[in-house]
């Protein structure tokens, strides 16, 4: 099967968008088909490679060129409206490679639109976030969960996210747009049943099938990078551990209340992770035996789950899924997060961790005492979730998305 891909930033960039186009598109060339990706061109990388047997084309942009628009020079994104000369690249690209599934990701998929009428592809959208109903793609509102858009509330939201002129832009075209996606879209793929749901798929009656995100079928297996530089950052004894962003929506806050109310603070608290501006949570000045460490590449990461006791996932946003909660149950380690979100989808309350009522410090902290108490219940718990991480492993995934583009042309789909 041909199958090309979209999506406005692909490695060398970094981000989890980035990383699992990538690992989908290795994963579909390694089973045998054609396999194309047409991203964003940027400084210093090339119009086309192959590398996996992955064919990249890079295309140009208008908007690209108008630098005041993009908050990182380096790094600019798709608007939130076709873009004629990446539609125009798109079509050019259509009409050489005869695709039989257009796969996209993110705002690029706005300068697909106009080109589909064009071929016969089957059209298929991810959402890895909340960017159906949001032109933020947080569902976040007054650092609140947003209840969803409104006339009431999206407008000021936008402008106070993006600026004024940006903010009208974007919301006005997102709107027009969304309704485009609604009627031109072959199936959506939302990542969790909660992307599905808070992005009305269900109650406007859209095609869709959850198809979560996975990962490499070795996580969990030590790799040969040495990470010992990081590791000796971290504290001699047993500890807890948070990784993520260090904004309110991640539940920092929660996380620090909860902690600064246990009465037996000798388990240290882990932060690893990254600063943001949405959402910031002060980083210094914390209680004692608190320890925040920045910007560790992935692999520290995974040693670092290795050597805790507990993971801790207490988001107070709606997250589409949650890969780190997968890498943290691949190293055998029960995992507490909030009951909302795709990471219901993930862990399984009382199986491979608890699920406790986001923004609650107590609840958190009556949770992280109860397997601090416990090694037994540690002990089978991390052996549950390791198990439970099959169901999210590449080579159990991809088959699904593989039978939805054979669902599309019409084919013979293999029971997975």
């Amino acid at each position: 099967m041909r199958i090309l891909m979209l999506a406005q930033f692909y490695p060398p960039f970094i981000g989890g968008e980035e990383r699992f186009v990538h690992d989908l598109s290795v994963a579909l060339a390694e089973r045998g088909h054609d396999v194309a990706v047409a991203t964003l061109w940027h400084e210093g990388l090339p119009k086309f490679e192959i590398e996996e047997k992955v064919k990249i084309y890079r295309v140009q942009g208008t908007m690209q060129r108008v630098t005041r628009l993009h908050s990182d020079p380096k790094r600019r994104h798709s608007p939130p409206f076709p873009d004629p000369e990446t539609a125009l690249a798109l079509k050019q690209l259509v009409d050489e490679l005869k695709p039989d599934i257009v796969h996209a990701y993110n705002w690029i998929s706005y300068s697909y639109l106009p080109v589909k009428f064009w071929g016969k592809a089957k059209f298929v959208l991810s959402l890895c976030d909340h960017s159906l109903p949001c032109p933020k793609k947080k569902l976040i509102y007054k650092d609140s969960p947003c209840s969803g858009p409104s006339l009431r509330k999206c407008p000021g939201c936008a402008i106070a996210h993006y600026g004024k002129v940006t903010g009208a832009v974007t919301l006005t075209s997102h709107w027009l747009m969304n309704q485009a996606e609604k009627r031109l879209v072959d199936m959506f793929l939302p990542v969790s049943q909660s992307v599905a749901e808070l992005s009305g798929l269900i109650k406007d009656k859209l095609p869709y099938r959850v198809v979560p995100n996975f990962v490499a079928d070795s996580i969990g297996i030590s790799q040969n990078q040495d990470a010992s530089d990081y590791l000796k950052l971290l504290p001699e004894k047993d500890f807890i551990l948070f990784v993520g962003a260090f904004g309110r929506y991640k539940g920092v806050d929660v996380l620090l209340e909860a902690y600064a109310g246990m009465t037996d603070k000798n388990v240290p608290l882990v932060i690893i992770g990254y600063q943001t501006s949405e959402y910031p949570v002060q980083t210094t000045n914390l209680p004692e035996n608190v320890y925040v460490l920045k910007n560790w590449p992935n692999y520290a990461v995974i040693e670092a789950w290795r050597r805790c006791l507990i993971g801790l996932a207490p988001s107070t946003w709606a997250e589409p899924f949650g890969i780190v909660a997968l890498e943290a149950m691949a190293t055998s380690r029960p995992l507490i997060t909030s009951r909302m979100g795709g990471l219901r989808d993930i862990v399984v309350d009382g199986e491979t961790g608890y699920l406790v009522e986001p923004s609650n410090p107590v609840a958190l902290r009556e949770a992280i005492e109860k397997l601090l108490a416990n090694s037994a219940l540690r002990e089978s718990m991390g052996q549950a979730a390791r198990q439970r991480v099959n169901q999210f492993k590449a080579s159990t995934v991809v088959p699904h998305y593989e039978a939805v583009y054979a669902e599309l042309m019409g084919e013979k789909v293999v029971a997975v």
